[in-house]
């Protein structure tokens, strides 16, 4: 099977997107650029026309198929859950598990978010602490600040170092 690859560079670093002939099956983020040769497809082409609209504030939601199938029904209601915070708005992981009539599985919400293999497009940035402080994003949390600043969902409180 081939592996289409195409990237986009962002204002907070590199967005790759993976598919195959019928689905996204990843899109990863790096501060540099990979040393792979892009191999683009209709899919790949799609996902990154999105994602430039998206940083160009010109594209709040995302219209994609991703390939989900493979992970626990669990996991697929998280991003669900997820998928449906709006931009510019946050949700805790506690919110997350009460959505999913399971209040006590805050930490397996925090696992499955930390295992979207489709970052912004599944937006896990938006969900916060219990106390609505920024923790744990895969892609660290100086993105995620990003990300919540560039959709004004927080404030872009300056920094003492």
């Amino acid at each position: 099977m081939i592996v289409y690859t195409e990237s986009f560079i962002s204002p907070v670093g590199i967005w790759t997107v993976q598919a195959d002939e019928q689905f996204i099956t990843a899109i990863r983020f790096n501060k540099k650029v990979e040393k792979q040769a892009a191999q683009p497809n209709k899919l790949t082409t799609l996902a990154i026309k999105q994602i430039a609209e998206y940083f160009a504030n010109k594209r709040r939601t995302f219209d994609l198929p991703l390939a989900t199938t493979s992970y626990s029904a669990f996991y697929q209601g998280v991003w669900k859950q997820v998928s449906n915070i709006t931009y510019g708005k946050v949700k805790t992981y506690s919110d997350i598990a009460v959505a999913l009539d399971n209040p006590k599985a805050v930490r397996a919400v925090g696992l499955a978010n930390g295992k979207n293999p489709f970052p912004l497009v599944i937006p896990c940035h938006r969900v916060l602490g219990k106390d609505r402080s920024l923790t744990g994003y895969a892609l660290g949390l100086e993105v995620k600040r990003w990300l919540l600043v560039f959709e004004g969902a927080i404030a872009d409180a300056p920094t003492l170092f």
